[in-house]
């Protein structure tokens, strides 16, 4: 059901407060938080998360930014045991397909990947896009229809990078079908599911990204990535601060 905006009066000259950057303590706490984010997979403590911290790491959430202010998201926090189990076993099902798909010489490093986050953290959050939340279309979703399921995945991040900062693990499951959590949570076949998290607090975390340290992968150099107005020009040189 679409959710009609309240009227609200016009911009007033209050609304506008200066733009001015934060103070380099704060930028410095920003960039630290970004960098020292981690997707854990094992290391979770049975220790529950304050519904204080949860609340504000969801609020850090809803407040991402979101084309025409659409606000897609809903949140559906889990701690009920039997249902994290049902939602491990269809995970485990969907790992066995995964590494029947990769080379034969990955899988032993994959069976190595320790992914127990599901029954090991003592709340999972499933995401979701109500992707008729203010109707079919909306403002600026008419030549691009998928920036509510942009704007969710701009949510997680905003999730996980307050959760870094509460000193909150969180792993992103996407080794599941979709159709197994639809019947766990009962997630009607409308509201599109995002991502799936495995969030509680951990006693130690990777100094890099866990698959970078288990040279499953590397990360890319920044200046191949970065092109100068066309596709393909890479810039001349990059100074990252």
């Amino acid at each position: 059901m679409a959710i009609e905006a309240p009227n609200k009066p016009a911009e007033k000259p209050a609304d506008l407060a200066p733009a001015a950057a934060f103070s380099e303590a704060e930028r410095a706490a920003i960039y630290r938080v970004i960098h020292a984010r981690r997707d854990v997979r094992d290391e979770f403590l049975p220790e529950d998360v304050p519904r204080d911290v949860l609340l504000r790491i969801l609020d850090a959430a809803h407040h991402a930014p979101s084309v025409g202010f659409m606000q897609p998201w809903n949140f559906i926090v889990i701690r009920d045991a039997e249902k994290r189990r049902a939602a491990y076993a269809a995970f485990q099902r969907a790992c066995e397909a995964e590494e029947l798909a990769l080379e034969p010489e990955r899988r032993s490093l994959y069976r190595s990947l320790k992914l127990q986050g599901i029954v090991k953290a003592p709340l999972n959050i499933c995401v979701t896009c109500d992707r008729a939340r203010f109707g079919a279309t909306g403002l600026g979703r008419t030549q691009q229809p998928d920036t509510d399921i942009l704007s969710t995945a701009c949510a997680v991040q905003n999730l996980w990078l307050a959760a870094r900062a509460e000193g909150v693990g969180v792993g992103w499951v996407s080794i599941v079908k979709d159709a197994d959590l639809r019947e766990i949570y009962r997630i009607p076949k409308e509201i599109a599911i995002v991502a799936y998290l495995c969030v509680g607090y951990v006693a130690q975390a990777y100094r890099l990204p866990e698959l970078e340290a288990k040279r499953w992968a590397s990360r890319l150099p920044l200046e191949n990535l970065i092109f100068e107005d066309s596709w393909g020009e890479l810039v001349a040189s990059t100074n990252p601060p």
